[in-house]
């Protein structure tokens, strides 16, 4: 079993930068691909950004050049660091593992989600 606990949300100008954090807890950390997804208010969970057990990252369009995905796996931790921030990056935003079963499948685990607001 795996929790994850994301921080680092909050409110912020346009044109200014966030960093979240998820701290992981449970399972072999190093093992796992690991995720960003954000849900605006009435709009489908979306893929933000996703980083593989290998280091290798992955972004939606909306967000190359702005975001930056990253790991520790000393800490147990996968950040997104945000910046040039736009109005339309508000939403809820949640982390994502997937904990390789051994047998070519994957345990999912979400966070509980943080609130990015961007003002105009």
């Amino acid at each position: 079993q795996v929790q994850l606990v994301e921080s680092g949300g909050g409110l912020v100008q346009a044109g200014g930068s966030l960093r979240l954090s998820c701290a992981a807890s449970g399972g072999i950390f190093s093992r796992n691909d690991m995720a960003w997804y954000r849900q605006a208010p009435g709009k489908q969970r979306e893929l933000v950004a996703h980083i593989t057990s290998g280091d290798t990252p992955r972004y939606a369009d909306s967000v190359k050049g702005r975001f930056t995905i990253s790991r520790d796996n000393a800490k147990n931790t996968v950040y997104l660091q945000m910046n040039s921030l736009k109005p339309e990056d508000t939403a809820v935003y949640y982390c994502y593992a997937a904990a390789p079963t051994g047998f070519g499948t994957s345990f999912r685990y979400w966070g509980q989600g943080t609130q990015v607001t961007v003002s105009s």
